[in-house]
């Protein structure tokens, strides 16, 4: 069981570095990461972030030797708690830990809506549409300033054009310029566009989320997933060479890595009815980190249930421990953050998931997953390369 190094190992304190070295006019309140020089980033004309969306670092040291990005792999990183894409990009874009940003897992419960939603698209579980105007949902959910409006450099994010103008997209792109793509050629070649049309030092976040896509699909030993990070690889290399007289440090990181849940190790919630009668809402975060919202009378019959039934499979805890042992990050929390991780937490054990399903939710299969504690999803790559490495 990883839990996220808030100390000066994590991906929180990676921001708090790129922030410095960006001339961030207020710190953020953690510790800068332990090993990186913040100087030769800060006197780098460019600074380029590329967030590789479930790039274990278990997964480069496998697969990626011989290539760019394992040549130019710095240091090993942890992720936060859960170790999951809503958390960890969330905290690429703000700067912040899950404990100030308070956005937990794929599925919330929100307060302010009386409704369970999924974070990123903000939508709501099941059918339909919440009914609010177009920008005003981000405002009322997320109480933090996007990373890009606490720098003093010229910002740009670039992402798939299927996201770029999402509404959480948008809301973390602050002032900053907002590029879309559709392939990898395309990625790189905005990313390159950004750097040379800058007459000003800038700072470029740019997101890739195809190997996470093929994971969850097709698992994290498949033939799919490495094909799609060799051409990876391969278009990293090209880049750096693209921009060598550009003045640029690059880093790459990743949100969390993977492990495979064959179906054998997959617990549904419709088999187990009488747990399912303790819960006063569907459940919420993700598979691997589960947040309950008990009845209150339920309580003893819950915490009995998982311990005697499923005691070999996941481990229950207090939601209030895990916010008072740190797992969610360092300092004060946001108000919010309680009420948004349930009364128990179910942190699951070795590969396994649990998962339930709506009325009018599609369902869909998932043999790679994250979130979870284990080392190959907690440990993310740091990768630095250009002018600062």
């Amino acid at each position: 069981m990883i839990q996220p190094d808030y100390e000066g190992g994590s991906i929180v304190n990676l921001m708090r570095s790129l922030g410095d070295a960006c001339g961030a006019q207020h710190p953020l309140p953690y510790l800068p990461l332990r090993g990186l020089k913040v100087s030769p980033l800060s006197t780098a004309r460019n600074i380029v972030l590329l967030l590789i969306d479930g790039l274990g670092y278990d997964y480069l040291l496998e697969n990626g030797g011989g290539g760019a990005l394992h040549r130019h792999l710095h240091s090993r990183l942890t992720s936060v708690f859960p170790s999951t894409t809503a958390s960890a990009v969330t905290t690429y874009l703000s700067g912040l830990a899950p404990q100030q940003h308070a956005l937990t897992g794929w599925h919330m419960y929100f307060s302010e809506l009386d409704a369970i939603a999924a974070v990123l698209p903000l939508k709501p579980r099941g059918a339909g549409q919440f009914d609010a105007p177009p920008g005003t949902l981000p405002r009322r959910l997320f109480g933090h300033v996007p990373f890009v409006d606490r720098i003093e450099r010229r910002a740009t994010l670039v992402s798939p054009m299927a996201i770029a103008q999402s509404e959480f997209n948008l809301y973390h792109s602050g002032r900053a310029a907002v590029r879309s793509y559709r392939t990898l050629a395309e990625l790189f070649g905005q990313i390159e566009a950004s750097l040379r049309e800058s007459a000003a030092p800038s700072y470029v976040y740019a997101y890739y989320p195809d190997l996470d896509t093929l994971a969850h699909t097709h698992g994290v030993g498949s033939n799919k997933l490495a094909e799609q990070f060799a051409a990876l690889d391969a278009a990293f290399d090209d880049f750096l060479t693209a921009i060598a007289d550009t003045d640029t440090a690059v880093l790459a990181c990743a949100d969390h890595g993977f492990i495979d849940s064959l179906p054998a190790r997959q617990i549904d919630l419709a088999q187990h009815p009488d747990l399912a009668a303790t819960l006063a809402r569907p459940l919420c975060g993700e598979r691997r980190v589960v947040y309950c919202y008990v009845k209150p009378e339920e309580a003893a019959r819950f915490v009995a249930y998982v311990q005697d039934i499923l005691g070999a499979c996941a481990d229950v805890y207090p939601s209030r421990a895990l916010l008072e042992q740190g797992w969610f990050g360092p300092g004060e929390a946001d108000p919010r953050l309680a009420s948004r991780i349930g009364d128990y937490v179910l942190v699951m054990r070795d590969d396994w998931t649990l998962l339930d399903w709506m009325e009018g939710e599609k369902r869909y299969h998932q043999l790679g997953v994250h979130a979870g504690t284990s080392a190959r999803e907690m440990f993310v790559p740091l990768i630095l390369a250009g002018c600062a490495a």
